[in-house]
């Protein structure tokens, strides 16, 4: 394989790896939880009364593991979750899924601007390092989720990263 760049147009082509990227977000929210306070009375779309000054708190990660959202297969791996129709053969297209139920980037109002160039951001780079070095976990333990703020694993990721032998590289950019 020549060195394909990877500009924007080649980094928004890359489905399965937004299908990771997003899979890998809904187990592991980069804010684990997060809180809004309403300025006026207001009403949750189950009926729930929320008066002026409440505070809401809403929980990604317990979100992202909720069997009544994602399946009977919520706390597995899997991209495909993200694509409509996918087969062995053809990856098909990304869903849209509904920001409340994936409020990694917020929802309504106050949904991210910059999420789109978030994630061609994280393609550059997962691609940068993935065309460099393999990247391999050491066993085969999940990561442990510590509740502060911002989302972090209890003792890191051991990995073992090796520089790709790009003579017998095959990389296949879709």
């Amino acid at each position: 394989m020549g060195k394909r760049l990877l500009d924007y147009e080649s980094l928004k082509g890359l489905k399965l790896l937004k299908a990771s990227l997003c899979e890998s977000m809904r187990l592991y929210p980069p804010v684990a939880w997060d809180s809004k306070h309403a300025m006026v009375d207001d009403m949750l779309p189950d009926g729930t009364l929320v008066q002026a000054g409440d505070r809401v708190t809403y929980f990604p990660y317990g979100m992202g593991r909720m069997e009544a959202l994602w399946g009977k297969d919520c706390n597995e791996f899997r991209p495909s979750r993200w694509f409509i129709e996918p087969s062995h053969h053809h990856i098909g297209s990304l869903k849209k899924v509904n920001p409340y139920k994936f409020p990694v980037f917020q929802a309504g109002p106050r949904i991210g601007l910059g999420k789109e160039m978030a994630f061609i951001q994280m393609k550059y780079v997962v691609a940068s390092i993935l065309r460099q070095f393999e990247i391999k976990p050491i066993g085969s333990e999940r990561p442990v989720f510590v509740p502060l703020l911002t989302a972090h694993m209890a003792t890191g990721l051991k990995v073992v990263i090796q520089k790709r032998d790009h003579s017998r590289l095959d990389l296949k950019i879709q």
